[in-house]
């Protein structure tokens, strides 16, 4: 059945019966080709009858339905054409991982990072009142999502606008109780039709002429709804609530939302999914199989960067209670998960919440804790107002152990970490550092935890390149590190690129350095070498705008210094997604690279 499905307008003719036979044929495709391509399995699993319900009872294009993060995404690209190019799914020039409005004209907007999806939407539904459209506005997201400021924003936005927007909460951190799911169900239908919004409206209307009778009904009702239904706190910000409904019940998804389509205020629809639907281990393990990599050869016993960092942490608390380390929402990924069940009282998830992370970690510091934010560098721009303003203005002490910086691979543009060192190196007070190995990023932690001002690690994803890096060492600010000495020809290295240059400089009987500083950076050693050399070489994984190499070329430019610099970066244009080798390579970021480079 499911090769038969090429756009949303196949799926209409098939009654519920074959629906439900859709559902678990596209449950099963999924299993086997995420598991081959890697992505987010176990999100995915728990939205394919909700996408398919989306999609029969709403018309997209016409109707727009926005994705939140977009790791809900893989059935709604199944249904709008793209079943067969799921095997490119993460890879160079295939199907991105998320929500693309390049990619298809059913992707009204793209989406990457959490908590967007009900602006967007609201955007949506508001252009289409002033453009006299008919088209549908439906925003879907995750309750994780909700932890984020900017659909509170949205929300309290949305309920004070009147306009014809659907807000699906994708539940799935709880489960419906069996002995309250008919009568949620039966509710729920009742409600959302049109025969109890008519009754109530005109119910009202009638009591409005008898205003304590008007006042009683109205609390009744609440605490009827309250009793039975979560709905007080959408219902105060100005939206119709339903639900809670299984989401996984086909038949009750769609009479829902076609009695929901009818309607075109603020309302919101409680789903309750379960991550992993159809899959026990995902489901036993959500976390585990929320985004999987794919099959792979690589048997590397090395630590990746995230792990060094955890590790750290974990030696560094054990004599120093002072430490307290907080994420928004990435515990496993920025490899905090031990920490966290061996010192629970000194770490801290804030959910996504960046700006509150930031800020949150500055009020620690003022009263003479060591707070540690650990954060991916794209998700530290979310929070760069209170980076510059609430941090770095009032010079507070606090570390920020940014993850996953350069470019990361198959997650794409919308996470690829390229523009960090430009957006901190222009702000004042900050200590900017880029380890090469685990080694370096260790010793640079320690030296991090004994400074009394901000700082900033990043370091990329992936493996550290070193099995032994526990160390009470520490290194001096602001030094670079000569790591080859040649002739005629000088590579200036930060970070992930290290390796790169140190294997051209030996092709080439060149000089390499580790800058490891990108603020502030080793003058007298640029001197030095600018003055000894012939040809001058900078290489990061950040764009060439504002990065290492600028930093390094301002300086030559003050002192006067004449010797020709060729900066190797990033382009000025959002990377393409793909492996990180793949990446490397192409924007010549490689040994290869280099030496191209010097030989043109």
């Amino acid at each position: 059945m499911l090769n038969s499905i090429h756009s949303p307008a196949d799926i209409k003719q098939l009654d519920l019966s074959e629906l439900q036979s859709l559902a678990d044929e596209i449950h099963q495709f999924l299993i086997s080709s995420v598991e081959k391509t890697g992505g987010h399995l176990a999100s995915n699993l728990g939205t394919v009858e909700m996408s398919i319900a989306l999609h029969y009872v709403f018309d997209t294009p016409k109707d727009s339905i926005v994705f939140d993060v977009g790791h809900q995404a893989y059935t709604h690209k199944i249904l709008t054409g793209r079943k067969d190019k799921m095997h490119t799914l993460r890879q160079k020039n295939g199907l991105s991982g998320f929500t693309k409005r390049q990619e298809s004209e059913h992707d009204s907007f793209g989406a990457g990072h959490s908590s967007t999806s009900i602006s967007a939407a609201l955007g949506i539904a508001i252009a289409n009142g002033i453009n006299h459209s008919n088209g549908k506005s439906i925003a879907v997201i995750g309750d994780g999502a909700l932890t984020g400021g900017m659909s509170f924003e949205a929300l309290n936005h949305a309920g004070d606008s009147e306009t014809d927007l659907l807000i699906i909460l994708n539940d799935n951190d709880m489960s419906i109780s069996k002995n309250v799911g008919a009568m949620n169900k039966y509710l729920t239908k009742l409600i959302s039709g049109k025969m109890y919004s008519t009754m109530k409206n005109k119910s009202l209307s009638f009591l409005e002429k008898m205003p304590r009778m008007h006042e009683f009904a109205k609390r009744s009702e609440e605490h009827l709804k309250g009793m039975v239904l979560p709905s007080t706190l959408f219902e105060e910000l100005g939206l119709e609530y339903y639900g809670p409904i299984d989401g996984h019940d086909l038949p009750t998804l769609i009479k829902t939302l076609k009695n929901l389509k009818a309607q075109n205020k603020p309302r919101l629809l409680h789903l309750i999914t379960k991550k992993g639907y159809g899959l026990d281990r995902a489901e036993n393990d959500p976390c585990k199989f929320h985004g999987i990599a794919p099959a792979s050869d690589d048997s590397s016993t090395l630590d990746s960067y995230s792990n060094v960092f955890g590790r750290w942490l974990i030696n560094t608390a054990s004599n120093n209670k002072d430490l307290i380390a907080i994420t928004p929402a990435m515990c496993t990924g920025s490899g905090m998960s031990k920490f966290e069940q061996k010192f629970p009282d000194q770490y801290f998830d804030v959910g996504i919440a960046e700006q509150h992370a930031i800020t949150f970690a500055g009020g620690l510091a003022t009263q003479g804790l060591k707070p540690i934010v650990a954060i991916y560098s794209t998700f530290l721009q979310r929070g760069y107002d209170q980076l510059i303003h609430d941090i770095a203005l009032q010079n507070l002490n606090v570390i920020f152990a940014i993850d996953r910086a350069g470019l990361v691979g198959s997650d794409g543009a919308t996470h690829a970490g390229c523009f960090d060192l430009s957006f901190l190196r222009c702000i004042p007070n900050l200590t900017i550092m880029a380890p090469s190995n685990g080694l370096e990023l260790y010793q640079m932690l320690n030296t991090a935890f004994k400074m009394e001002s901000p700082v900033c690690i990043r370091y990329p994803r992936g493996v550290a390149n070193i099995a032994k890096y526990e160390t009470q060492d520490t290194i001096e600010i602001g030094k670079a590190n000569v790591l080859l000495k040649g002739e005629k020809i000088a590579i200036f290295a930060y970070g992930s690129r290290v390796d790169s240059a140190l294997k051209a400089g030996k092709v080439l009987g060149g000089s390499v350095i580790d800058m490891r500083f990108v603020k502030p950076l080793d003058e007298q050693l640029i001197s030095q070498i600018a003055n000894s050399h012939q040809q001058l070489i900078s290489i990061e994984d950040n764009v060439i705008l504002g990065g290492g190499g600028s930093a390094i070329s301002e300086y030559l430019h003050q002192q006067k210094i004449t010797t020709p610099l060729q900066i190797l970066g990033l382009p000025d244009d959002f990377t393409e997604q793909g492996s990180q080798t793949e990446l490397y390579q192409q924007y010549g970021l490689t040994a290869q690279g280099i030496i191209k480079t010097i030989q043109s």
